[in-house]
């Protein structure tokens, strides 16, 4: 086997691969807690666990046998507390295996597959213009890498091409649909009255209501663009990674749309 002397030690490729997994294995976990309270509960655990060890050497005998008893449940606890964030890694890791025809195939990070529809972006930006000017609500998921399944078995299918009317009548105060999110999966809207995670995050201004909340959630667990009609101002606002950008004219909503289609 080929290895590798940098003086220090050795390195062979087996241990390259093992640095790529164990790297590639901590990003998903960091996608997931990052924003969330999941950080704080860490840090928590973390920080009974040292002063569990530092009772231990300083001979605090019945401080240490206390906090041995909390630290030996803090696996339950971690199941308990984290089970959506949980349920999520495990999601986003069986993501790369899909099952194509009777075929399982190997999904490798940023290589994507294409649509062969066009996706429909100038429906989108007219919908949202039209919704704002109404100042009717509206949440939108555009993901161009993830199927959703987890999040579309919360709506209603619909398997429909992208059309202005279909997005203003599905988003209609009389629509039984109009509730929760509609989910585009490349060039098509899956489904309507999506349930969406909510962002753990405190620190969002007071405007921001569940729509927006539900928005950044989204886009802090999947890699999605999620588009919001703010029902009481009719502004524009898109959420990405985490982060949301506010008050948005039609033609930067287009612009941020393209700039999403072109990361895939």
């Amino acid at each position: 086997m080929i290895a590798y002397n940098l003086g220090l030690s050795t390195i062979t490729p087996v241990d390259i691969i093992d640095i790529l997994l164990v790297s590639l294995l901590l990003y998903q976990l960091y996608k997931l807690i990052r924003g969330s309270v999941a950080v704080k509960t860490i840090l928590g655990f973390s920080t009974v666990y040292l002063i569990s060890w530092l009772a231990d050497k300083v001979g605090m005998r019945l401080l240490g046998q206390i906090l041995r008893q909390i630290t030996g449940i803090s696996a339950i606890a971690t199941v308990v507390l984290f089970q959506y964030e949980i349920k999520k890694f495990f999601s986003t890791l069986g993501s790369l295996f899909f099952l194509s025809g009777k075929q399982l195939l190997v999904r490798i990070p940023g290589l994507k597959k294409k649509s062969d529809l066009s996706f429909n972006i100038t429906a989108i930006v007219e919908a949202s213009k039209i919704l704002g000017g109404t100042n009717t609500g509206g949440l939108i998921v555009l993901s161009n890498t993830e199927d959703l399944k987890f999040y579309i078995e919360s709506g209603d299918l619909l398997e429909a091409l992208i059309s202005k009317r279909l997005l203003l009548a599905i988003f209609n105060e009389e629509s039984p649909l109009h509730d929760g999110a509609v989910i585009i999966y490349q060039a098509k809207i899956i489904a309507a009255r999506c349930i969406l995670p909510v962002t753990e995050r405190q620190n969002l201004p007071a405007q921001f209501g569940l729509r927006h909340r539900a928005a950044i959630g989204m886009s802090e667990v999947t890699d999605t663009l999620v588009v919001i009609i703010s029902e009481e101002t009719g502004q524009i606002s898109v959420a990405r990674k985490g982060i949301l950008e506010h008050n948005l004219s039609a033609q930067e909503l287009r612009i941020a749309i393209n700039e999403y289609l072109k990361e895939g």
